[in-house]
């Protein structure tokens, strides 16, 4: 795993430590933010989840992807108040080594999960756009759950690995009993976190570049679309890039930088060094980067249940049917507007 995490908090009197947290508002700030990821995450997460489900079980692809998405991001969310209170203690971790390195297996498996589904569902989508007879062959709710837990499995199966090979001594400072704060980074730790940036974020970003390109160009040549529904492909193409360059890019650009000078350093161990220091100097930004990564449990129901016609009316009739008795009437007019948006992005 990362030797880090999100805010500042805690106090350190060794002068041998390579990176000194101290006690700073914006500490408080970063912990406010998790403490609203975590309710709006449980309630959008929540609002959503019934009518994911009722796509599923339609056989909808997207429906599919959608719930193994919002799955990972309520095991992500259940985690949360484990480190609302390691900040809240000021950066103290009193549960344990195990249970430190089970919210971190947590929340970078939800981070691969997230980036490699949305890969998922922006191929799938490609394939609607350009080759819509072709893709009927492939495009079933049995490739759609194969595709998901392969996903699972590799990022779960990677994280196990790595867990099993540092016996969990990356994840928890004996000595100042942080949770993911280690300095100065082993070797292993600095080739996994090139790796991470690689195959963890450049690849999925490439496929997403790549996928959207050929849906873009395809739409805007296609006549027998309409304006709305080129609007809605657009706005999922820009949308999907912007969860990339905002949640997840800033994180991964500074966790390839740390590693590269991590390897062009001498001395890391060496507090006065140049390696320390810059970490010194990074902490901030990193840990602050991190939490921006955690947003993406806020934005992925919202983008993919919002963005169609035919699910935003799923949402409406899923909650009313809790509360008042639906006509036929209603209940045909939702339908024939999911059949008219099926196709659609």
């Amino acid at each position: 795993m990362n030797s880090t995490v999100t805010p500042q908090g805690t106090t350190t009197n060794s002068t041998k430590a390579c990176v000194k947290i101290g006690d700073h508002v914006v500490s408080d700030i970063l912990m406010t933010v998790y403490i609203l990821v975590f309710i709006f995450g449980l309630i959008i997460n929540a609002i959503t989840l019934g009518p994911i489900w009722q796509q599923m079980r339609r056989g909808n692809i997207l429906g599919i992807y959608l719930l193994c998405l919002s799955f990972s991001d309520i095991l992500f969310i259940v985690t949360m108040p484990l480190w609302i209170n390691y900040y809240y203690k000021n950066h103290r971790w009193e549960l344990g080594v195990l249970s430190c390195s089970v919210a971190g297996f947590f929340y970078y498996s939800n981070m691969y999960i997230s980036t490699y589904l949305l890969c998922c569902i922006s191929i799938d989508r490609c394939l609607v756009v350009t080759l819509p007879l072709k893709s009927k062959i492939y495009r079933t709710p049995r490739c759609a759950w194969i595709a998901c837990g392969c996903v699972y499995t590799l990022v779960v199966v990677l994280h196990i690995f790595v867990l099993y090979k540092d016996k969990l001594a990356d994840a928890h400072d004996h000595n100042h009993d942080r949770c993911y704060e280690t300095y100065p980074m082993e070797k292993p730790i600095a080739l996994f976190n090139l790796i991470r940036v690689g195959i963890g974020f450049l690849l999925p970003l490439l496929m997403l570049a790549v996928s959207y390109w050929k849906v873009l160009a395809t739409v805007g040549q296609s006549p027998g679309l309409s304006a709305q529904a080129k609007r809605k492909v657009r706005m999922l193409s820009f949308a999907v890039i912007g969860i990339f360059s905002i949640c997840f890019a800033p994180y991964h650009f500074l966790l390839l930088v740390r590693s590269l000078v991590f390897y062009n350093s001498n001395n890391v161990k060496e507090p006065e060094g140049s390696y320390c220091q810059f970490e010194q100097q990074a902490h901030f930004f990193l840990s602050f980067t991190l939490a921006l990564s955690s947003l993406n449990c806020l934005v992925d129901p919202v983008l993919y249940v919002l963005v169609s016609n035919g699910v935003r009316e799923d949402v409406k009739m899923f909650w009313k049917r809790h509360t008042s008795a639906q006509t036929d009437d209603t209940a045909l007019s939702a339908n024939s507007r999911r059949k008219a948006d099926a196709n659609l992005i």
